[in-house]
């Protein structure tokens, strides 16, 4: 999966946001956030939905029994780096409130199905431009 991902990240970086083959037409972007025990710059690909002038994303890990590393990274330190098509800007994270899930999951269309493969309920976070 490291593979998959880091070439991933060329082509996106490679192409402006422009991906290829299965990933193509998909909303992606990279986040990077600062490691919680190393400090070090950790980036990964992850879906979004714009959300009220902002990006919704969801910690599921692919219905895994813990969310991805990067929510624990962003718990710790909630600013982090995204890139989108060809910007790059710095956000700040949250997560969101009930009220907020519930508006947030009805654009998250993978969000139902990704809930359904665990137990604990998935974060949703908004990432603020800031």
């Amino acid at each position: 999966m490291k593979a998959f991902n880091a070439k991933l990240i060329e082509e996106f970086r490679a192409h402006r946001g422009q991906l290829s083959g299965q990933m193509a037409g998909r909303q992606l972007m990279l986040l990077t956030t600062q490691g919680r025990r190393s400090g070090q710059q950790r980036t990964v690909v992850i879906g979004y939905r714009p959300f009220k002038g902002e990006f919704a994303v969801i910690a599921s890990n692919n219905g895994a029994p813990k969310p991805p590393f990067w929510f624990f990274n962003l718990e710790r330190h909630p600013t982090a780096t995204v890139e989108v098509g060809p910007d790059k800007f710095d956000v700040r994270a949250r997560v969101t409130s009930a009220q907020e899930r519930e508006d947030a999951a009805k654009l998250i269309d993978y969000l139902a199905p990704q809930q359904a493969k665990v137990q604990r309920e998935i974060p949703v976070l908004v990432l603020e431009k800031i």
